[in-house]
């Protein structure tokens, strides 16, 4: 597929993660001219200097990957990524309140994070874990995204019980519209994933596998 590397966030997430792994990935993204590096909050300044003149942006994880954090937590964490460099922010919502249905609880907590990102000139992107809701609470979770005044939504944390799937991205992107993007990320590990997930609505692609894709 033309471009592909311009869906890609290049993504290392994983708890042991070096700084030489983080470098690694920083170099793969620069030669292949994937859209973004996507790490956890400790990496982010590293991350935003080995990528300074690259045009690949920084990306980084807030309240990841359980979303099970105080909504203040989440923005101190999300505002210290963009003073450190971060250019995207993904954050996973708080799950639990989704499960008992306080959708005002969930749109507060993504707007928290969505200002603090936003104050800082940072986009967010909002993880909702698809593999842990039903299709109605999906299509919640993406409605509190849009009013919150998020960027993105997004399938999955790849930490969960499932990734992105077809159907999800569909869904998300009938919900959203024209007016986010849509981000599948979890088990895109194939270029025919990546076509799959584009086919169906996505406008970025989460992955730790960015250079496979490419072939």
């Amino acid at each position: 597929m033309k471009n592909i590397e311009k869906y890609i966030d290049h993504t290392l997430l994983k708890p042991d993660a070096t700084t030489g792994a983080v470098k690694k990935i920083c170099a793969e993204a620069r030669e292949h001219g994937f859209m973004s590096v996507c790490v956890n909050s400790c990496h982010v300044k590293l991350v935003s200097e080995e990528l300074e003149g690259s045009g690949v942006k920084t990306c980084c994880v807030v309240g990841f990957p359980l979303g099970a954090m105080a909504a203040e937590a989440k923005a101190f964490e999300a505002e210290y990524c963009v003073e450190n460099g971060a250019d995207e922010v993904d954050m996973v919502i708080n799950i639990g309140a989704a499960k008992e249905g306080d959708w005002d609880k969930v749109e507060s907590d993504i707007r928290a994070v969505t200002e603090a990102a936003h104050k800082g000139g940072a986009l967010i992107k909002v993880i909702i874990e698809t593999c842990l809701l039903t299709d109605d609470e999906k299509v919640k979770a993406c409605e509190a995204a849009m009013r919150a005044g998020a960027d993105y939504v997004k399938t999955s944390t790849g930490f969960s019980t499932g990734g992105a799937t077809a159907d999800d991205v569909k869904l998300m992107r009938s919900v959203v519209g024209d007016r986010l993007g849509v981000k599948a990320s979890g088990g895109i590990r194939t270029p025919e994933d990546a076509e799959i997930m584009i086919a169906a609505g996505a406008s970025r692609l989460g992955t730790s596998n960015g250079i496979k894709l490419l072939s």
